[in-house]
């Protein structure tokens, strides 16, 4: 009996998983919606896009979608909306506009940088020069060698 309900409640906790079932009048507006859904991030999670979302955030804004496709909003339409609500961020790939510019070129210059930095320090190998050894210079070193020889 403990097996049967144990059984029972496992299967009915199928029967409460949220799915969402949006019905369109063509496969066009099911395509764009999966494509919109798919590109727009949501703005409550961190780097999920509306389709992995769970968020009921994510919820209210698939049915925004859902709702504006129906109505023949045109994709930029419906993503000029979401960008004047939520800002760029909902957006994966921000536009390049004077506020994004770091975002944009700050890799590629920072690199630039670094490998201007790198060869600059570089130095290049030169030949060292031996002087010569001074007379008195020689002698102490002579006087060296043969103290070490005498101890030996």
């Amino acid at each position: 009996m403990r097996r049967l309900l144990t059984m029972l409640f496992l299967m009915s906790s199928f029967a409460l998983a949220n799915v969402n079932v949006y019905d369109f009048s063509d496969k066009v507006q099911e395509t764009r919606f999966n494509h919109l859904i798919t590109d727009l991030r949501c703005p409550k999670c961190q780097n999920q896009n509306l389709a992995d979302s769970d968020a009921p955030l994510a919820k209210d804004l698939k049915d925004r979608v859902y709702l504006m496709i129906n109505d023949g909003r045109s994709d930029s339409e419906i993503l000029t909306f979401m960008v004047d609500r939520y800002g760029d961020f909902v957006l994966y790939t921000p536009p390049v506009k004077p506020i994004t510019w770091f975002l944009w070129f700050g890799p590629a210059v920072i690199l630039l940088l670094v490998l201007i930095i790198v060869f600059a320090r570089r130095k290049k190998p030169t030949e060292e020069v031996v002087q010569p050894l001074s007379p008195s210079e020689a002698q102490q070193l002579s006087e060296l060698l043969n103290k070490k020889d005498s101890h030996q």
